[in-house]
């Protein structure tokens, strides 16, 4: 299949389109995907409605209007083609701009999937740019939504920075003026807005000894180097303001401690993306950050306030989505010391904990993941949480690690396949997956999982346990 004639496709189908409703998902890549189509759709004069959506399933399809709107699904449908076939919405009615695993359908619904074309580094945010760029080639300017998408689905992760089509779409950025690419940064999270030792101990990927969960060994080990961590003001700098010379020297030493405990050190620098257009020492001003903070919007039920934030709206919607952010790292940190103070129950390919209805459930799985490098990193960790809206099913989240993914674990086709066996339906992607499954079968989904674990470790030869 050629990607350029299915991009024409898609664009000459919204291009025919009397009226669009655009229906995505609610995390960054969602949020950022839907601003994206929304701009692109806005500038070509096509009337718009956008809904987001959790999950894509029966109760969800009621916010969906019964129109002739030509409904867009973005960054959700391709797996969820049956819904929309015992909807009645026919092929004329939908477009697919997705980059999950398609579900078989006997209805021809028009679709892009980047998996179709063997892309797995590109998320559904990249394809709507895609398809803008070929609706008018002037919309480079939403590459930066894109990378954003992108960087927030953790499609940057695997290989410390974009690859393929997803970097090609960085380029754009960069032409346009709104990207600036730092090839080699600190492989850390919070690079515009932390002060330097709070953003080393928290980092854990690569773990490093006496630094890594721990901001005062990260301040000793700065302070022995004599970099200056502070402005003439008494202020903390962050990294993305010291100069490059202090940083030189401060990943060099780095890079000689994990040397020296005999760790890898592959993963210490990354590529990383700044916006010069935004200002400093704000969540705006680099990809992973602002993914974050589309990410609180979506979490807390507020995708739109994300969405206006995408197109340039600041004032109130910023100072919303700021609360949205403060409050959702302190509900995460909770989350985090909840699950390693209950501990987990560790099967022999799983570890595992419910948290019953103490947290929402749409950021368990934030919380999995920042769990899981503090406890058995060797085994991918899955939280279970009750649906307080609907007390009859269990939201299961699970993420795993490059480790794991190298040696046969993939997330979604376990989730796909346990979920499948239990009456529930699950999804994602090989590294982060989720699922909802009927509340009484809990222990046997556990199980199934396990089991269908063991098989990819064993398939892969990796099986030493």
């Amino acid at each position: 299949m050629n990607l350029e004639r299915d991009l024409r496709r898609a664009a000459d189908i919204i291009s025919d389109a009397d009226s669009v409703t655009i229906v995505s998902h609610i995390d960054a890549d969602g949020i950022s995907t839907e601003a994206i189509l929304a701009q692109a759709l806005s500038r070509e004069g096509i009337p718009l409605e956008s809904v987001f959506v959790r999950q894509l399933e029966p109760m969800a399809m009621r916010h969906i209007p019964d129109d002739d709107s030509l409904k867009l699904f973005a960054d959700l449908g391709a797996g969820q083609q049956a819904l929309l076939e015992s909807r009645g919405l026919s092929a004329e009615d939908v477009l697919i701009l997705d980059h999950h695993v398609s579900q078989p359908c006997t209805t021809a619904y028009p679709m892009i999937n980047c998996l179709d074309h063997g892309i797995t580094r590109m998320s559904a945010a990249g394809l709507a740019y895609l398809v803008a760029k070929t609706l008018d080639p002037t919309n480079i300017d939403l590459a930066k939504l894109a990378v954003i998408g992108n960087v927030g689905d953790m499609m940057a992760r695997e290989n410390c920075g974009l690859v393929g089509p997803a970097r090609e779409i960085v380029q754009d950025g960069v032409e346009y003026g709104n990207i600036i690419v730092q090839s080699r940064d600190l492989n850390c999270y919070g690079l515009s807005t932390r002060p330097v030792h709070i953003c080393l101990g928290y980092c854990d990927e690569p773990y490093i000894d006496g630094i890594s969960n721990n901001t005062n060994g990260a301040l000793r080990f700065l302070e022995r180097l004599g970099v200056e961590l502070k402005n003439p003001r008494g202020g903390w700098l962050v990294w993305e303001e010291l100069p490059f010379g202090d940083r030189r020297r401060i990943v060099s030493a780095l890079t000689q401690h994990l040397i020296a405990h005999g760790q890898d050190t592959g993963r210490l620098l990354a590529e990383t993306y700044i916006f010069p257009d935004e200002p400093e020492r704000t969540p705006l001003r680099n990809a992973s950050e602002y993914a974050t903070l589309l990410n609180a919007c979506g979490r807390w039920a507020k995708p739109g306030v994300g969405s206006s934030i995408c197109r340039g709206m600041r004032g109130e919607a910023y100072r919303e989505a700021e609360y949205m952010l403060g409050h959702h790292r302190s509900v995460i940190r909770d989350l985090l010391h909840y699950i390693l103070d209950t501990g987990v129950t560790e099967l022999s390919h799983l570890q595992y904990i419910h948290t019953g209805d103490r947290f929402p459930d749409t950021i368990v799985g934030i919380g999995a993941g920042m769990a899981l490098s503090k406890l058995n990193w060797r085994k991918p960790i899955m939280v279970l949480s009750a649906m307080v809206d609907d007390p009859d099913l269990t939201k299961v989240s699970m993420r795993t690690n490059e480790w794991a993914l190298s040696r046969g674990i993939d997330l979604q086709q376990a989730l796909v396949e346990a979920s499948a066996s239990v009456g529930g339906a699950g999804g994602g992607h090989r590294i982060a997956a989720g699922a909802f499954i009927p509340r009484e079968t809990e222990e046997e989904f556990v199980d199934d999982v396990n089991r269908v674990l063991k098989r990819q470790f064993a398939a892969a030869g990796q099986d030493d346990r």
